[in-house]
């Protein structure tokens, strides 16, 4: 489950996955056991960081939507995979591009539509406040997955439900009008 929570830190995911694989809460398949290693937690570490204060700074937080999108596929697409243990690749793959890059591109469009929103209604004034709930959202959901995985994949289709149901509202379908 950690796909959807790439779409709102790309990094946060990968370091909580990371972290409960190094101390043997979160099997790993044998090609992704990088996750765990000491380099690759402190670099996801550092970059957790920067990211989440960088989303706290006027005008790099938008310029991070825009570069986040297609950074959040990806980390969707490897957190998947690097959880799918017993999967062969030709259905692993496949299988972690469509559910995790999809749906961690569909978190991502959500949270970009709402620091979008925000930011018009406020002048960018709500922001940090959407940026702490997306990292408190990010880490939270990430630790529910390994400690609750189905607990975590019904948050997960809960809050995809809202996110549609949100984008929905902001792009109204427009009805045919009828030629008189």
């Amino acid at each position: 489950m950690f796909f959807c929570q790439a779409g709102f830190r790309v990094f946060v995911p990968l370091l909580v996955a990371g972290l409960a694989a190094r101390y043997g809460h979160l099997p790993l398949s044998e090609h992704f056991a990088w996750l765990a290693t000491t380099p690759a937690v402190v670099l996801l570490g550092t970059a957790a960081v920067a990211e989440a204060l960088a989303y706290y700074v006027p005008g790099i937080d938008h310029l991070l939507d825009v570069l986040a999108g297609p950074a959040a596929l990806i980390a969707g697409v490897v957190a998947s995979a690097a959880v799918m243990t017993n999967l062969p690749s030709g259905i692993l793959w496949p299988v972690a591009i469509i559910a995790g890059g999809g749906i961690a591109g569909i978190t991502k469009g959500g949270a970009a539509l709402l620091r979008a929103k925000s930011g018009l209604l406020t002048g960018g004034l709500a922001n940090p406040a959407v940026s702490t709930v997306e990292t408190v959202g990010a880490a939270g959901l990430s630790l529910v997955a390994v400690a609750l995985p189905l607990l975590a994949l019904g948050l997960a289709i809960v809050l995809l439900w809202w996110t549609v149901r949100r984008v929905r509202r902001l792009f109204p379908a427009r009805r045919p009008t009828a030629d008189r």
